[in-house]
């Protein structure tokens, strides 16, 4: 059987398959689920278009890096054909431990990072084909020698990084996130070990820093996105507190065994392949059908939250760059209960949410990103930059709240 095929992607044209062994993990069912986990959880609530899931990222992050392989070696930098495969493979797979509708939920259904339940699955994957992501898993947690091969996968100009940019402009319209990838893995080279960038990119670097913090706050942290995100937080919240006091109807049993069973890490290293084959079996369509089962809940609050959830009549938002007054949070909670006579104070709480948001386009403490300088220095962005580049994080406070009438 041929398994060198090409995939045609919206982004970049044609990808192609370069191993065997990638094609027999686009098969494999744990992989085949990233069809079903959105990229942007609810971000198409506001941009209709970012519809795209994990399975698109993962194919365009591993094209992208099989052109940062490409470059590296016609400079000269040594990476045997094994080396290029397992770094292929771990960047195909460094999303495979996304929950449903990804960062959304990420510790509501289990207390575990996602990236922790990707080397989980990675490791399981390689019982299955006998040992052979052995390197590829030793790249992805940076036990490798070769520091440089686990920088494309994860660091702050990674191929990850590069993909979602592109990937999540090109599907939300958003045209300040588009970056010059292209020209920016052409200027990569390797210096004692380690990703460096060659002088000439330093503007193309700039750009990359200013599209990701454009695109954080204008589409991953769009306060309409936030708003529809912790709605889904706090209704799974309530799916969970009815749970225990025994209120709920029948829910799917991929869901009702993480109801059951609170887990963290350390149970899913000890019951592995258990635990992953339940874990996944969950996918954006479960929480979508527990939406909709839960429309016509006798619980005030969860069909409060399952209807306006489906049919996108949002909470509102106040969004500011200090903490909210207790006044302020005085007024909401009056105007909420004048609004809705039905519902006592303790259960008025659960429909006010208050919390913040950070982000920075830059960090100058770890993994800097490194230039190599026309003299031969290596230089640290910060000072190779000729301007201040802002590596403060920005943090905005929330109050989201219905919709007063």
């Amino acid at each position: 059987m041929n398994k060198k095929k090409i995939i045609n992607d919206p982004v970049y044209g044609f990808i192609s398959i370069p191993y065997d062994i990638i094609y027999d993990l686009l098969e494999h069912p744990y992989f085949q689920r990233l069809r079903r986990i959105k990229q942007l959880g609810l971000t198409h609530y506001v941009y209709p278009g970012a519809l795209h899931t994990r399975f698109h990222h993962a194919l365009g992050a591993m094209h992208l890096m099989q052109k940062a392989i490409q470059t590296l070696q016609y400079k000269g930098v040594i990476i045997t054909p094994e080396e290029a495969e397992a770094a292929t493979i771990a960047i195909l797979l460094h999303d495979i431990g996304h929950g449903p509708f990804s960062h959304a939920l990420e510790h509501s259904i289990v207390n575990v990072h996602h990236e922790d339940l990707s080397i989980l699955f990675m490791e399981q994957l390689n019982e299955e084909f006998n040992g052979a992501l052995e390197m590829a898993i030793s790249i992805f947690k940076n036990e490798y020698p070769k520091k440089y091969l686990h920088q494309l996968i994860s660091s702050q100009l990674d191929m990850d990084r590069m993909d979602y940019l592109n990937r999540d402009s090109f599907f939300t319209g958003v045209s300040e996130g588009v970056i010059g990838y292209d020209r920016i893995i052409k200027m990569l080279n390797v210096y004692n070990g380690e990703i460096v960038v060659e002088y000439k990119g330093i503007y193309s670097i700039e750009k990359f820093l200013i599209a990701r913090r454009i695109m954080y706050w204008q589409v991953y942290l769009h306060k309409t996105v936030v708003s529809a995100e912790q709605m889904l937080i706090r209704f799974f919240k309530r799916i969970k507190y009815l749970f225990e006091k025994n209120s709920l109807f029948e829910i799917p049993d991929s869901l009702l065994f993480f109801l059951e069973k609170p887990l963290n890490v350390t149970n899913f290293k000890a019951h592995k392949k258990t635990f992953l084959d339940k874990f996944a079996a969950l996918d954006d369509i479960d929480i979508t059908f527990l939406l909709k089962m839960s429309v016509n809940h006798k619980d005030f609050v969860l069909s409060t939250l399952a209807k306006n959830l489906l049919n996108r009549n949002l909470f509102k938002i106040d969004m500011q760059n200090s903490k909210f007054s207790g006044d302020h949070l005085d007024a909401v909670r009056l105007n909420i209960r004048n609004q809705f006579k039905e519902i006592d104070d303790k259960n008025l709480e659960w429909l006010i949410i208050e919390g913040s948001e950070s982000n920075r386009a830059y960090s100058n403490k770890k993994d800097e990103i490194k230039f190599w300088m026309k003299n031969n220095q290596i230089k640290g962005l910060v000072d190779a930059f000729d301007h201040v580049i802002d590596s403060k994080y920005l943090t905005k406070y929330f109050l989201c709240y219905p919709k007063i009438f």
